[in-house]
């Protein structure tokens, strides 16, 4: 029986973040850099492809015994994010959806005009001193977007160590930023109010409850 366990919870920007759309058609003065927004709703959105890359990375820094490309990543890793080395080709157990804004009347109660932000930054020539400054968009720290992750079992007695490595991501991951210009302060994120359930399928109860205990850690 296929066996569907969706882990939900919230990513809370905590310092302004910046996940790059695309300035291809931009009018002149308009912003240099802008965040990627949902074309329908035009707010900012995380795409899961950006957190399952951060966090894998991450992951492969920590676990891999060297630098390596992502189709020879480490068993553990492999499994949990998939593989496309030739004639070892995996899927991702983990599912990653893309977040949306969940908190947009919250952060227009507390005085915001937009929901995000233009951070005006300059580089410096060091031989003759120009300066070229840029504007880049970011969204405003104290935005709270919904996570949404599927995870498929396919082995009941690897479910409870795919969770543990997920864990450690999502811990090196908020000691870490996501997005870009993470050296210059942008980009910290707090996971919350993790949990995992069961949407298809059985698990035998103590499983999913050993996984929310990690979760929880």
């Amino acid at each position: 029986m296929l066996t569907k366990i969706q882990i939900t919870g919230n990513i809370t920007v905590e310092t302004g973040m910046h996940i790059g759309g695309s300035s291809a058609f931009a009018a002149i003065g308009a912003v240099d850099s802008p965040v990627i927004k949902d074309s329908r709703t035009n707010k900012p959105i995380i795409p899961g492809s950006s957190l399952k890359g951060k966090m894998r990375a991450l992951l492969a820094k920590e676990m891999n015994d060297k630098v390596v490309s992502p189709d020879d990543d480490c068993e553990a890793i492999a499994r949990l994010f998939g593989t496309a080395k030739k004639d070892k080709v995996r899927a991702s157990r983990l599912l990653f959806s893309d977040m949306s804004l969940t908190n947009e009347q919250e952060l227009r109660d507390a005085g915001l005009q937009s929901l995000t932000e233009v951070k005006f930054e300059n580089t410096i020539n060091r031989a003759t001193a120009v300066a070229n400054p840029r504007q880049i968009e970011r969204v405003v720290r104290g935005s709270v977007f919904n996570l949404d992750i599927i995870y498929n079992v396919e082995n009941v007695d690897e479910v409870s160590e795919d969770f543990k490595t997920f864990s450690e991501g999502i811990k090196l991951l908020q000691y870490d930023y996501l997005g870009g210009n993470g050296s210059r302060g942008y980009g910290k994120i707090t996971f919350n109010n993790l949990k995992a359930t069961v949407v298809t399928g059985s698990l035998d109860e103590q499983i999913i409850q050993e996984c929310n205990n990690t979760l929880s850690l």
